[in-house]
C-alpha cells in the first residue's frame, strides 16, 4: 500500500511537471512568433525547441526553474538564423533573436 502511495505521488509530481513545460513552450512559442511579427522576418517551422533548464532565483527571491528555448527565423526565404529566449516563472529573463532593419 505504501509502494502505491509513491508510486502515485511520483506520477502526480511527473504530471504538474509536464503541463508546466508545455504550458512554458506555449509561452516561448508565443513569443518567438510575436517577435518575428514584429520585426518583419519568417518565422522558421512554427516551433520552439528546449534547449536547457536551471534553477534561478527570480526578483523576489524565490527558486524557480529557468527553461530556455531556440527556434529560427528567415530574413528572405533563403537563409536560417537561430534566436533564442529564457523563460523563469513565465517571464521572459532573456532574448536573442530578429529585430526590424532600419534603413
Amino acid at each position: 500500500m505504501e509502494n502505491m502511495l509513491w508510486a502515485l505521488l511520483a506520477v502526480g509530481a511527473l504530471m504538474v511537471w509536464v503541463n508546466a513545460s508545455r504550458r512554458a513552450a506555449e509561452q516561448a512559442i508565443e513569443i518567438g512568433r510575436q517577435a518575428c511579427r514584429e520585426a518583419g522576418v519568417q518565422w522558421l517551422d512554427q516551433s520552439v525547441h528546449t534547449t536547457g533548464f536551471r534553477l534561478r532565483r527570480d526578483r523576489d527571491g524565490r527558486l524557480g526553474l529557468e527553461r530556455s528555448y531556440r527556434f529560427e527565423y528567415s530574413r528572405d526565404g533563403h537563409d536560417r538564423h537561430t534566436g533564442s529566449m529564457s523563460l523563469l516563472a513565465g517571464e521572459l529573463t532573456r532574448f536573442v533573436g530578429p529585430v526590424r532593419e532600419t534603413d
